[in-house]
């Protein structure tokens, strides 16, 4: 699979004009595809933000591990970046903080840097209890993905880092 632009796009005569057309629909069908396998690809990511949400415990939805999750990697500690990072509303983040508090997975304490400020932080058995969520999650795309060749993974890597722009 190539990154590059089709070169079909500017045919020169009639026979390049109907490969053209042809490519022009193949690549159509293909876009479909690949929409349609993501569609399968997130709702199995989806399922396994369940299962990891459950590993952590069992009241704790899928959004509330993502939640999580962020906290624990601190890309997002404060309210307002989980907001940013999420793309969800302020009260469903609310709620979420406050089950995980809760729970004793995350606690809420002053910003050091800005007094008027809270900022979250993830307890040690959060910190454990995802440790074995994404162990089990890992585990079963990386059985998935060590089937692959190097070259597979470096070539899939490359297309998604592209994708991602």
């Amino acid at each position: 699979m190539s990154t590059q632009p089709d070169d079909t796009a500017a045919p020169s005569g009639a026979g390049e004009s109907a490969a053209a057309g042809a490519g022009a629909v193949r690549r159509d069908e293909a876009v479909i595809r690949v929409e349609r396998e993501f569609g399968r690809l997130f709702a199995r990511i989806r399922i396994g933000w369940r299962e990891a949400a459950a590993t952590v415990h069992p009241e704790l939805p899928a959004l509330g591990y993502q939640v999580l999750v962020s906290v624990i990697s601190e890309e997002a500690t404060t309210a307002g970046k989980i907001i940013e990072r999420l793309q969800v509303d302020k009260s469903v983040v609310s709620r979420h903080v406050r089950q995980l508090t809760e729970l004793g997975l995350v606690d809420s304490i002053r910003d050091p840097d800005d007094r008027r400020a809270r900022k979250l932080v993830a307890t040690d058995l959060a910190k454990e209890r995802v440790a074995i969520a994404r162990a089990n999650y890992e585990g079963r795309i990386g059985e998935r993905l060590r089937t692959w060749s190097a070259d597979d993974l470096d070539h899939f890597a490359d297309l998604l880092h592209a994708l991602g722009g």
